[in-house]
């Protein structure tokens, strides 16, 4: 089955019927025969004081593709690193370094680690997946190697390859490696399961899930090729997996020693609400899965032998997503940061740092919020942190910021944004664009308008934004000028069905800021501010830093008792970026795919946006195509599109800013309305996240819906929901349709 989309540059297939128009938005009609300057915006700079830091490439000619590990090589001022795909890099800790292949393993590889004694007997430890038609059934492997050191580049044997541990694969891998003080290898091993800890590992110690591991790489006993340290917590433990060295881990995703104390730092990736910085004891127990952190999760399961521990700091999901370990600074360029455990969040890109004090938190703050995928940290030979961004394959160290304070001028109030003419009648300023979109994304039914407010004179370049490549399907972004504005005025009926029952909650609005430096490194920045509408609708205020949820009671027939309640949630700064990213194109709506169809200007004008872009000259160069030709998505709810567009944009719409290469995703397929459908990996593929109870569930089974997990996942609230941000509501018309596409195609 083909895409009737854009693939690759290549038009497949365009709808020369457009959409029924959009109803005019607000009560001003607006003029498509001249464009009106617009400089009114006062959204600049910043609501908040300025970060400590920001970041600077540390390596600036060095690129790697999908870093994942990265390991300081003792006593050789250099590190070695592994891609994702299976590439170990070597390269010097010198400022203008590129990094020199030494192997490639050709399989999934999670981490590395080199012997204490590498520059003397060239011993390399690394975690990797391995087919189970290679004779390991379990899949997680850690392996020991040698790499010769006697030709330049390095060469890592693969033929030299000793296996050590083995333990299942799953949602969770774990893969980080270590050598502690004590020169024992630690190995971390996620609990090996999607959703909710479905093997219940957690709390076992008779597997190596869940735990970190600490063996002794230089001695072997009889039928293993490493041996249990005398002291390891578990020894004597019936049962017990001796290996194991603390457990109750859901993902240990980095962990690190403090090279002056030796004490052992994590970051443990939580699944509902929290991330966890721990500070890991011999022995511990972290919780998982009876608690997440300090919280309840699955409090009836069998504890473990050990009580439970706290973790030093945890961050609520609306700040964190997906932690990544970091280290205890001990380097000289700071010394505010003297002692301090950096740490950082690959889905946000923000990075924090806290100080204990004689075991008490002294304090805990953000450093830097960046664009980045921040996968892992690395610590140079003389102590500096260094970031390493999955995404764009580069190093970033920290630098002081020097920026003023921009917050007492930041408007506090809608009416302040300059965006409106009248913010109690919701109608905007002079020069601001109103615009809709072909599929729009599901807001638990709430209605949006939408506006785009350009700078003066400014142009949007068409399509230019197309970093980072090669992604399969991913269409072009546009590029925008300096101080765009996007603005999404969101608003619900509190009586189903009854127009004048309905209430603005909030507006949102999005700044695009260019950066210095290239794609490559994040050339751009879109900051998101989220505006609550007072009770009277007569202004809004700025939510300040963190979201907020707002339980709505909504009078509903078809509810028990005719009332429903709702719960709403007004967005953190931070969770802004969960889907505006740098792989979606930041500015999800306003796109060829979403963009392309009419819009209803007032005045009984109705005509194609992307048209009347073009009349305007708010294009740099514009398209050379005519619009029928540029391809778009459709509306999922028109009846007159074929099933297969419907269903297919309502999945770009809401789903493939995460699911697609590189958007953040952990599930290994996309979703995206440009490629043909057997392109996206989805087909009879096993879920990695658990079956939910579903019998022989695949990602989509082709004419059999109830086995699809697809829909099981868009169906359900809680725990496993799809989409996981931004979604409290089952939206049960796109579930309809989605079972009708699933029925309706062939097996």
């Amino acid at each position: 089955m083909r895409s009737p989309f854009l693939l690759a540059g290549l038009l497949l297939f365009a709808w020369a019927t457009l959409l029924p128009a959009a109803e005019p938005v607000g009560s001003r009609p607006f003029d498509t025969t001249r464009r009106v300057p617009f400089n009114g915006s006062r959204l600049v700079g910043s609501p908040d004081p300025p970060a400590p830091f920001v970041i600077k490439p540390a390596y600036p000619r060095l690129k790697l593709l999908e870093p994942v590990a990265i390991a300081r090589v003792p006593g050789m001022k250099s590190f070695l690193v592994a891609g994702r795909p299976g590439t170990i890099h070597h390269f010097a800790q010198q400022s203008e370094a590129t990094a020199a292949a030494i192997g490639d393993l050709q399989r999934t590889i999670y981490g590395l680690a080199p012997h204490p004694q590498f520059a003397q007997n060239g011993k390399l430890y690394v975690m990797s997946i391995v087919d189970p038609t290679e004779g390991a059934p379990t899949g997680s492997r850690v392996s020991q190697f040698q790499v010769d050191r006697s030709t330049q580049p390095w060469k890592l044997r693969t033929e030299s390859e000793v296996p050590l541990v083995e333990w299942p694969s799953g949602g969770h891998n774990g893969g980080n490696l270590a050598f502690g003080h004590d020169s024992f290898l630690y190995i971390a091993c996620g609990d090996g399961s999607g959703i909710a800890d479905e093997r219940q590992t957690g709390q076992k110690l008779d597997d190596l899930l869940a735990c970190l591991l600490r063996i002794d790489v230089d001695r072997h006993t009889p039928g293993k090729n490493y041996a249990i340290p005398a002291d390891n917590p578990f020894v004597q433990t019936p049962g017990a997996r001796p290996e194991v060295f603390a457990y109750g881990l859901r993902q240990l995703w980095k962990f690190s020693f403090d090279r002056q104390t030796g004490d052992l730092w994590g970051g443990d990736v939580g699944q509902d609400l929290w991330e966890m910085v721990l500070q890991i004891e011999k022995g511990g127990n972290y919780g998982w899965s009876i608690s997440e952190g300090t919280h309840p999760f699955r409090p009836e399961r069998l504890l473990g032998p050990t009580p439970i521990l706290k973790p030093v700091f945890e961050h609520p999901h609306s700040d964190f997503r997906s932690i990544t370990g970091g280290f205890v600074y001990r380097g000289q360029k700071h010394p505010s940061l003297a002692g301090a455990y950096i740490y950082g969040d690959y889905d946000t890109g923000k990075v924090h740092a806290l100080k204990l004090t004689n075991g008490e938190l002294e304090w805990q703050k953000e450093l830097v919020d960046t664009p980045l995928r921040i996968v892992s940290f690395a610590e140079d030979d003389a102590g500096e942190v260094l970031l390493v961004d999955y995404m764009n394959g580069t190093l970033y160290e920290l630098a002081p910021n020097t920026a003023r304070s921009t917050a007492a001028d930041f408007p506090r109030k809608l009416s302040q944004t300059g965006l409106f003419a009248s913010t109690k009648d919701h109608v905007v300023a002079s020069g601001v664009i109103p615009y809709s979109v072909n599929s729009e994304l599901w807001s638990d039914g709430a209605l949006k308008e939408r506006f785009l407010a350009l700078p003066g004179e400014s142009q949007i370049e068409f399509e230019t934004v197309t970093y980072p490549q090669p992604a399969p399907g991913a269409p072009a972004g546009w590029r925008f000028p300096d101080g765009t504005v996007t603005v999404k005025t969101f608003s619900i009926e509190h009586e189903v069905g009854n127009p004048a029952s309905r209430k603005r909650l909030e507006t949102r609005v999005m700044v695009f800021e260019q950066l210095a430096g290239s794609e490559e490194v994040g050339d751009q920045v879109w900051r998101g501010y989220t505006y609550l509408w007072d009770e009277d609708q007569a202004d809004a205020t700025l939510l300040e830093e963190h979201g907020l949820d707002r339980e709505l009671v909504i009078r509903d027939p078809a509810a028990p008792g005719g009332e429903r309640r709702q719960v709403w949630h007004f967005p953190s700064r931070s969770e802004c970026t969960l889907c505006h990213t740098m792989p979606a194109k930041y500015a999800l709506g306003v796109s060829t795919l979403q963009l392309n169809r009419d819009q209803d200007y007032g005045s009984g004008v109705v005509a194609n946006q992307i048209d009347v872009f073009k009349q305007l000259g708010l294009f740099k160069q514009a398209p050379e195509k005519p619009t029928a030709e540029l391809g778009q998505l459709v509306n999922p709810h028109d009846s007159t599109q074929p099933l297969d567009a419907r269903a297919r944009s309502y999945l770009h719409a809401n789903c493939s800013h995460c699911h697609m290469k590189w958007g953040g995703g952990n599930a290994e397929f996309q979703l995206l309305a440009t490629l043909p459908l057997e392109e996206l990996g989805i087909v009879n593929t096993k879920p990695g996240q658990g079956g939910f109870g579903l019998t022989d569930p695949r990602v989509l089974v082709p004419g059999d819906a109830n086995r699809s997990m697809l829909l099981h996942r868009l169906t359900k609230t809680g725990l496993g929901r799809m989409p996981h941000v931004g979604s409290n509501v089952v939206d049960d018309k796109a579930a309809q349709l989605l079972r009708e596409w699933v029925t309706e195609m062939k097996p």
